[in-house]
Parts: structure tokens; C-alpha cells; sequence
């Protein structure tokens, strides 16, 4: 036998299994002695864990696991396990030297001598982060496939239903009407009155439903949505309770989008209902409006642009189960009685129908929050000019009525009119409106006065002009005489002319 043809020696052989070892770089593979102090590191190990040979070894395993996998008994566990059972094998997060995670396949096998001794263990570490990322991302995808299924189907159903339903309820109004020319008992006419009230409770479902089959027309106008929340704000701010601070946290400049006005406000009154709810004890409500630059697709929404309208809550908050079905007509977790489930599912409708999508983030006893995504339109459409200072009033009273039908006034006259229903909400518009240039308050009003109120609007903005309304301000004067000094004083009752003659002795 020549000399090339001689077997390697035994020591030859381990010299270059430990020279594999050492160089494999896709596996972490090294030595733990029987107490778990690291023994050997190869390539594989560096470049996974981030350690160099000289900085690890001597050192225990435990340092590779997360702080709450150690504190849980894991690595002793694992070492227990692997030296009674044979093997250990599992995935899990671990930690890298510059603190950073990946999910690791982790096999460790008990190494004994020709005693059976155990002598340390044998430790394989792999870094699979890509492909767990990858398997969620198709279980994802699995899902919303699924939800946008279900949706779908229930769309078609609940449209159909709605469809039907709306002609029957065509024949019950019309059949009401014909009805009222023949009755002449108080009764009867009493009777058709309710029955007439059910029936356009009943027309309204439907058009909820309409709404969440994507089936309702739109009258889409290029809007700005702060200036059509400006508008109705006063209403949402009636349908939450005293006992919940209600804030409105308009972003500065948005694009515009497409919106059904009517449908809109429509939207933010059920999410502003569904948060009230959310917090019985008191808490908070927050409405925000911002634009968001989307790179990548995300669920129903592609790249682009989008105007975001949420409304947050502080209160019980929701589970991933409930979540996941809030859209869904008729579902409800109030008692019966207090509610249709039919709100979410209009809003779900509304901006699907809009381009958009709907996002729901909530944990329990976290609070919740509703996003409301609308594409912003690239090209800006006119509106309608941005009304002059001038052209603003800010219209302040504790009774709706009386706000209601005063807006209404200044509307007639040509005014942007923004409303308020307290000195704290229209100090709250005055600051977020600098430009704004005159306000017509009541001046008895719960909390603080009217009086009170211009006061700090002219710190505020110095060069608004301030018009004081009471049917009966004696008190507050003989409280405080002069107090009147330097404002506008409006008595009530007043007609339209007396409000224009009062708008041109200011100027």
C-alpha cells in the first residue's frame, strides 16, 4: 500500500471535523459544559449571536435568552430536559450581544464519555426569523383573504335584504299617507303616527345597510374634512357625556378628499356614540384628523397618500375576537335594546365605498381606536374660497335651540359659522382659528359666563370682535359693573335685522 493510500489518523480525522465545525457559518454549533458554560464557539455562532470566541467562552448560555425566558427558568429547564429525556428541541426568541431578537430552532443533545459520565452538552442553534416572518405574513394574508370573503357575502345578503325591505316599507308609508286623509279619530291618527315612526326607524336600517353593502349612492364632493368636523362638531360634542373630556386635534393643512358630507358626519356620530359607550365611568374621547404616506400595501389600502380620521377612546376596550367582528351587521355586545349593531357597520360601508378602509386597534380596558382611512386627492379642488376673518363668526350658547337657529341667522347672511356649546369648547375653537374675527356669546351660561369668556378671547386674539346676547345679563352686571365695557350687547329676543344693524355699527 503506497503512502497516499494510507487511512487518516484518528487525530487527523477530529482536526478537520473540528475545522467543519468551526467554519460553518449557516448553524450555530458549540460545547456547554454540564453546567452551561459556553466551551467552544464556531463562525456559525459568531455571526448569529454577535459574540467574538474570546467573549463568550467561560461565559453561561443563560445570557442568550430573553430577560423573561430567564426569569422563567427556561435555559435550566432546557438543560434538564436534554440530559433526562436525551434531546432538547425548540424555537424561541433570543438575544443578540447589541440586544436584538431573532427566532431561533435550538436543538441540544446530552453528550456523555465511555463511563457515561456526562461530560457537557452538544448545542445547535439556527436562525429562522425569515421564515417565521414569512409563514405570519401568509397567515395574514390567509386571513384578511378570509375576512374580505365574509364581508363580501355578507354584503351581498344584507343589500339584497335591504333592498326588499325598503319596497315593503315604500308600500307601509305610502298606505300611511292614503290613511291619513280617511281618519279622523284622534286615536287613529295617533296609531299612524306610530306606525309612521317605525317605518322611517325601519328606513333608516336599511340605509345602514345599504351603507355596509356599499350600495347606498354617495354624493362625493372634494372636502376638507376638518372644515366639515368644524362644522358639525358642536353635535358630536352633545352626543358624549359631561362626564367625558371630549378633544378635537385637527392636523394643519390636510389635502383633500372625496366625501359624502351627510354620510361623514354620519360616521363620526356613530363612532363618537360607540366610544361614549365604551366608557360609562367617565374618560376620554379624542378626534384627530392627519395625513399619512403609505409605502407598502397594507390590507385593503395601496401605496399613496391617505387622510386619516380617528377617534380614540379610553374606554373598556375590546378583545381580538369582538374586534374582528365589530363591523359585522347586527353584532353588538350591549344589552338589549341599547343598540342596532348596525353603527360600525355604516362606517365600514362608508369608507370602503370611499376607497378607503376601516382600522380598528383595541385592547381591553385600553381603550380603542377607530381610524377612518379616505385616499387624499392629489390635485387640490376648489371647495369653495376659504372664507375671509370677516366672513367667521363663532357662535357660543349652552342651548341648542338657540345655537341652532342663531347659526342658522349668520348662515343666511353669507357667515362660515362655527358653533360652540361652552366658553371651554369655544376657547378650545378660537385656538385652533386664529383668524377667526368675531364671536357672538351668550352670557349666562353654565361654568363659564359669557363674559368670562370674552375676556380671554380678547387675550387670546386682541383684535376679535365680540358681541354679548341675553335675554337677562342683570345679574352678571350687578356683579360686576362695567363688566360690559368694551364688548357688543345684543339683548335678546332680537330679529335679523337688529343683528345686522348690530354687524354694521361694529364694522
Amino acid at each position: 500500500m503506497s503512502g497516499d493510500d494510507q487511512p487518516a489518523s484518528p487525530a487527523t480525522e477530529l482536526d478537520q471535523l473540528r475545522l467543519f465545525i468551526s467554519s460553518v457559518t449557516d448553524y450555530a454549533i458549540y460545547m456547554l459544559s454540564p453546567e452551561g458554560k459556553v466551551a467552544s464557539w464556531n463562525a456559525g455562532a459568531e455571526r448569529f449571536k454577535g459574540y467574538r470566541a474570546d467573549e463568550i467562552i467561560g461565559q453561561h448560555f443563560s445570557r442568550f435568552y430573553s430577560p423573561e425566558d430567564q426569569a422563567d427558568g427556561l435555559p435550566s429547564r432546557a438543560l434538564r430536559t436534554a440530559r433526562d429525556t436525551g434531546k432538547f428541541e425548540a424555537e424561541g426568541w433570543r438575544v443578540r450581544k447589541d440586544g436584538t431578537r431573532f427566532w431561533a430552532h435550538v436543538v441540544i443533545d446530552p453528550i456523555h464519555d465511555d463511563d457515561d459520565r456526562l461530560v457537557g452538552f452538544a448545542k445547535i442553534t439556527r436562525d429562522i426569523t425569515e421564515r417565521k416572518n414569512a409563514a405570519a405574513a401568509l397567515e395574514e394574508t390567509r386571513e384578511a383573504l378570509f375576512q374580505a370573503q365574509k364581508m363580501e357575502a355578507l354584503g351581498q345578503l344584507t343589500g339584497g335584504i335591504a333592498h326588499d325591505f325598503n319596497n315593503l316599507l315604500n308600500v307601509v308609508t305610502n298606505g300611511i299617507s292614503m290613511l291619513r286623509e280617511r281618519v279622523g279619530e284622534p286615536a287613529d291618527v295617533r296609531m299612524l303616527d306610530a306606525i309612521d315612526q317605525a317605518a322611517s326607524r325601519g328606513a333608516l336600517l336599511t340605509q345602514q345597510l345599504l351603507s355596509f353593502a356599499r350600495q347606498q349612492p354617495l354624493k362625493e364632493e372634494p372636502r376638507d374634512a376638518n372644515r366639515v368636523i368644524n362644522s358639525f362638531e358642536v353635535v358630536l360634542r352633545r352626543a358624549s357625556r359631561s362626564a367625558i373630556a371630549f378633544e378635537v386635534k385637527p392636523a394643519a393643512r390636510l389635502p383633500q378628499v372625496l366625501l359624502d358630507a351627510a354620510q361623514f358626519e354620519t360616521a363620526l356620530l356613530n363612532l363618537v356614540a360607540n366610544a361614549r359607550d365604551a366608557t360609562p365611568d367617565g374618560g376620554r374621547i379624542v378626534l384627530s384628523t392627519q395625513c399619512v404616506e403609505l409605502a407598502q400595501k397594507r390590507r385593503g389600502l395601496h401605496p399613496g397618500r391617505y387622510v386619516v380620521v380617528a377617534v380614540q377612546d379610553t374606554g373598556q376596550g375590546m378583545s381580538p375576537d369582538v374586534a374582528c367582528r365589530a363591523v359585522e351587521p347586527f353584532f353588538t355586545t350591549k344589552e338589549l335594546g341599547k343598540g342596532t349593531g348596525l353603527g360600525l357597520s355604516q362606517v365600514y360601508g362608508l369608507v370602503q365605498q370611499s376607497g378607503g378602509d376601516l382600522d380598528i386597534v383595541s385592547h381591553p380596558g385600553q381603550g380603542t381606536t377607530m381610524s377612518m382611512y379616505f385616499p387624499a386627492l392629489d390635485v387640490l379642488h376648489d371647495e369653495g374660497p376659504e372664507p375671509d376673518a370677516a366672513e367667521k363668526v363663532l357662535v357660543v350658547d349652552d342651548q341648542p335651540d338657540v345655537l341652532e337657529i342663531t347659526s342658522e341667522l349668520f348662515r343666511t347672511l353669507g357667515f362660515d359659522v362655527l358653533s360652540a356649546d361652552s366658553g371651554e369648547h369655544a376657547l378650545e375653537m378660537l385656538e385652533r382659528t386664529p383668524d377667526l374675527r368675531l364671536m357672538l356669546s351668550d352670557v349666562v351660561m353654565p361654568g363659564m359666563s359669557g363674559i368670562q369668556l370674552a375676556r380671554k378671547a380678547k387675550v387670546l386674539s386682541p383684535a376679535l370682535k365680540v358681541i354679548l346676547s341675553s335675554g337677562y345679563a342683570n345679574p352678571a352686571v350687578d356683579k360686576d359693573p362695567g363688566c360690559l365695557d368694551g364688548f357688543n350687547f345684543l339683548p335678546k329676543p332680537y330679529r335679523m335685522a337688529d343683528l345686522v344693524k348690530m354687524l354694521r355699527s361694529i364694522g
